[in-house]
């Protein structure tokens, strides 16, 4: 016969059921801790962005889904089928530690220019103007180098932060920073791919400027990365003549060629007026607008929504940047304010350029609108972005702080009343 010995219970000490029960309430109550402002700010923009991305893409592109005898829904669902992917990834992205994304920055930067030295394979996808940007695997298109921005951005942080003491010398502030960061952006600029390279410079200049760098050590690579880009223009007859067409101010005499898209965009956004045609009432998406569901979607939403719409798009833009530079002010982390500071610089940016670019402000660059523009890579990776901001805004001391009271609270609480219990 055996016995099994049993530990006396002190008195007003919980049983150890009890025991387990409240530190599965306290593991539950980590989940659902308060969470601060910015987190909810820079989620709630993200998602209005894309179900407003969604509702536009149906619309530019059902009617020539129809005309090729596809369902006018063909392309949304496409579309969709990555926002359904992308949110899902984005709130468990949210919940990764600092240390996650400090341990894989070398790793992602990696695995993102291997993934886009695949262009110039055979799984890579050659456009009419030679551009070399997509990979096809097993039928399935991606551009490659829309993961890079998101990598480049947590490489720089990294490298600035493990320098954050000797920032004060530029050699330590350019190597490994400027031939790493310049070759990963070489292999995108060799895809003829001059909007993504950009944007690409924007993220590491964006991430100095945050990193708190002398001026003049940020200044330089500034001056080289616009030198560099007038040097591409003027050794491409191609983006030369596109861009003498930008700025043609009788771009009319230029109609067939070069001027089309423009002409049409702009178009498009005056015909709209102040309230629009109303949404689905768009004459340009009839094929007289070439890419009206990728870069030139913005002309669309002017189109069918108008001014009002126009802004509404412009406002959701501008509280996501408020959200995002608050989380860059708040932060007691380098890390986390040069990383930020590269994300929201390359979606803030990107979003400027491309609605520039509309207003003919810019010549066209090939940027799509973040968020909103139809191509299943570029919303990945921005969702996946924002995944990693919220990821940091679950940092900032006033959060953490608050969390923390709360999960006390919880377990004092639980604590008295198993007590009382027994």
């Amino acid at each position: 016969m055996t016995t099994t010995e049993t530990r006396p219970v002190r008195p007003g000490q919980p049983e150890p059921s009890a025991k387990r029960g409240l530190a599965a309430r306290v593991s539950l109550g980590r989940v659902f801790a308060p969470v601060p402002s910015e987190f909810l700010l820079i989620a709630s923009t993200t998602l209005l962005l894309t179900v407003f991305g969604l509702v536009m893409v149906l619309s530019a592109t059902s009617a020539t889904a129809t005309a090729r005898g596809e369902a006018p829904w063909e392309i949304v669902l496409k579309q969709g089928l990555f926002a359904i992917i992308g949110i899902p990834l984005m709130l468990i992205a949210s919940r990764f530690p600092l240390s996650f994304w400090k341990r894989i920055a070398w790793p992602a930067l990696i695995l993102a220019v291997v993934l886009q030295l695949l262009v110039f394979t055979p799984l890579g996808q050659e456009e009419a103007d030679g551009n070399r940007n997509w990979i096809n695997i097993g039928g399935f298109q991606a551009q490659p180098s829309e993961f890079l921005k998101l990598a480049l951005a947590l490489w720089v942080a990294f490298v600035l932060f493990r320098k954050r003491t000797l920032l004060a010398d530029w050699r330590h502030v350019y190597i490994p920073l400027v031939p790493v960061a310049g070759l990963a952006i070489a292999t995108v600029i060799a895809g003829r791919d001059l909007g993504t390279a950009m944007i690409l410079v924007l993220v590491v200049l964006g991430a100095l400027f945050f990193s708190g760098v002398k001026l003049r050590v940020f200044v330089l690579p500034a001056l080289a990365a616009a030198g560099f880009v007038a040097f591409y223009f003027l050794t491409s007859p191609d983006r030369m003549r596109r861009f003498m067409s930008f700025l043609n101010p009788n771009c009319l005499d230029d109609y067939f060629n070069d001027c089309y898209q423009p002409l049409h965009g702009i178009w498009g956004l005056a015909s709209g007026g102040i309230f629009g045609l109303g949404l689905g009432n768009s004459r340009e998406k009839y094929d007289w607008l070439p890419a009206a569901a990728n870069d030139y979607i913005f002309a669309i939403v002017g189109e069918e929504l108008g001014l009002i719409g126009c802004a509404v798009v412009l406002a959701l833009f501008a509280l996501f940047a408020v959200g995002a530079f608050h989380v860059i002010r708040k932060t007691d982390d380098p890390f986390v304010r040069i990383a930020a500071g590269g994300i929201t610089v390359w979606i803030v940016g990107q979003a400027l350029i491309n609605i520039g670019v509309v207003l003919r402000v810019f010549p066209v660059l090939g940027v799509p609108l973040p968020f909103m523009s139809q191509g299943g890579t570029s919303l990945l990776s921005v969702l996946l972005a924002c995944g990693v901001l919220l990821s940091f805004a679950r940092t900032l001391p006033a959060s953490v702080a608050r969390r923390e009271a709360a999960i006390a609270q919880a377990r004092a609480r639980r604590t008295r009343e198993a007590a009382t219990r027994g």
